[in-house]
């Protein structure tokens, strides 16, 4: 079974989407079984749910976000993932630095298009940021597609 984690700040806006974006990616792709998608938070507070824009502009898409309990990042999570896909540098530099076994498994999610740049946290703003928060999300998830494949099922090796 390939494995992907997002990871964000609070586990709550940005990662959730991820989650079920690309969750609904592989549905398209017809790869839905066989994978485990989850998303956690470098500094999350375990059990918080989505917010509630997040939950509103998936659910504009179809998709669900009712359920999400928030989760906080650790060497048990960590180490059960092939992949790890970060928001910003400073999630990926925490990540590495305090689970180093991890490290070579993490990368930020502009990087599956050869970028380098943090996706902006929605958090305090309008339903029309998180909306542009979401496509700026799908951008990344279809164009990456390939590339997030590729790496989470050479499994270990990357």
């Amino acid at each position: 079974m390939s494995s992907v984690l997002f990871v964000c700040t609070a586990n709550q806006c940005r990662s959730p989407m991820a989650e079920v974006l690309f969750r609904q990616r592989l549905d398209r792709a017809g790869l839905g079984e066989g994978w485990r998608v989850e998303s956690a938070g470098v500094w999350a507070i375990e059990g918080a749910p989505a917010t509630t824009h997040s939950r509103e502009v998936m659910r504009e898409r179809g998709l669900d976000l009712d359920d999400h309990r928030s989760q906080p990042v650790g060497a048990r999570l960590l180490g059960e993932f092939d992949l790890i896909l970060v928001m910003e540098d400073r999630h990926r530099v925490s990540i590495q630095r305090n689970f180093p076994q991890a490290a070579d498994r993490v990368y930020m999610l502009t990087a599956m298009i050869d970028q380098a740049h943090n996706i902006d946290d929605p958090v305090w703003g309008t339903e029309e940021t998180y909306r542009s928060t979401v496509k700026e999300l799908e951008d990344l998830l279809d164009r990456g597609f390939e590339r997030i494949v590729g790496l989470a099922t050479s499994s270990r090796s990357i």
